[in-house]
């Protein structure tokens, strides 16, 4: 399957999150919505983008956007995530991987000689027409947030 490509539909999803709640994309119609892709919860680089997020939610914000994190986590492990770390930002379960494989995100990664599958740490930008508007692929955390911020701030 092709990637997903600035233009595309992001594709919808309705997935548990923290706090017990569900969360839709399409729920967010008509505003920017950050959706940003992570391997798991308490990791340093996790921890670090969603710290980073969770500052500059304000932000993001009074700039018309919501900003919803994603990763195979449970919602229980991402409230034990969010109370730890004082994170403000929703955070999705996508536990069965769905919503992942639909962003094309699950590939094949290499850490110390050893190939797995898992989670490409990747950034949605999706505009208020549900079309995706920038993409963030291989994401180093530093900066990222900021950079995020800038983009969504072009669009108004």
């Amino acid at each position: 399957m092709a990637d997903l490509e600035v233009g595309d539909p992001a594709p919808l999803f309705d997935l548990p999150r923290d706090g017990g709640r569900s969360l839709r994309l399409a729920d967010f119609a008509g505003r920017p919505v950050v959706l940003y892709f992570y391997p798991q919860d308490d990791t340093s680089s996790c921890t670090n983008e969603a710290i980073s997020f969770s500052q500059l939610k304000p932000d993001f914000e009074k700039a018309g956007a919501t900003v919803i994190g994603l990763s195979p986590d449970s919602a229980k492990k991402h409230d034990k995530f969010k109370a730890k770390h004082g994170l403000t930002v929703a955070l999705a379960a996508d536990e069965d991987r769905k919503v992942v494989e639909a962003y094309r995100l699950w590939v094949e990664k290499q850490m110390y000689g050893r190939k797995y599958m898992g989670v490409e740490r990747a950034t949605f930008l999706i505009g208020a027409d549900g079309r995706i508007v920038q993409i963030w692929r291989k994401v180093r955390v530093k900066g990222h947030a900021e950079a995020v911020l800038e983009a969504v701030r072009a669009l108004s």
